[in-house]
């Protein structure tokens, strides 16, 4: 497989800690959210990280798919919800897509949607190791 693009990024700290890109692009602190014992505030953490850079990957999967079929999903939209669960002392995300193009049938929607979901590279990661739900809304 070859290589198109590296993203470069050093963590510290751990969730209350600090990222940084290569590039200094990316430049955050991160903190627990309230709901996981932290401090909570104008903070982000990794898990709005993760859905954010999803549902971007994910949209760019839907144009792709969508452009084979002639459709236009340039005003679409995806709300990534992920989740940290815990069960029995063990820890894991999940995720759910809520995925919405305007004039479309949710029919239609979903249909699109679950395409975008085989191709795309961070469905395709994820695939097997976390419960991921893709729903058309």
């Amino acid at each position: 497989m070859e290589k198109v693009y590296t993203a470069v990024v050093t963590a510290k700290g751990g969730r209350d800690g600090h990222i940084k890109s290569s590039d200094g692009v990316l430049d955050v602190e991160l903190h627990k959210p309230q709901e996981m014992g932290g401090q909570g505030g104008a903070f982000t953490n990794p898990e709005q990280l993760f859905a954010g850079a999803y549902g971007a990957c994910y949209l760019g999967a839907l144009g792709s798919v969508a452009r084979k079929d002639d459709i236009d999903v340039s005003e679409a939209t995806a709300e990534v919800h992920v989740s940290f669960n815990k069960d029995d002392n063990a820890y894991a995300l999940s995720a759910e897509l809520h995925v919405h193009i305007p004039g479309m049938s949710l029919d239609e929607t979903q249909q699109l949607a679950d395409k975008a979901h085989r191709a795309c590279p961070y469905s395709k990661a994820v695939r097997g190791n976390i419960e991921v739900k893709v729903l058309a809304v």
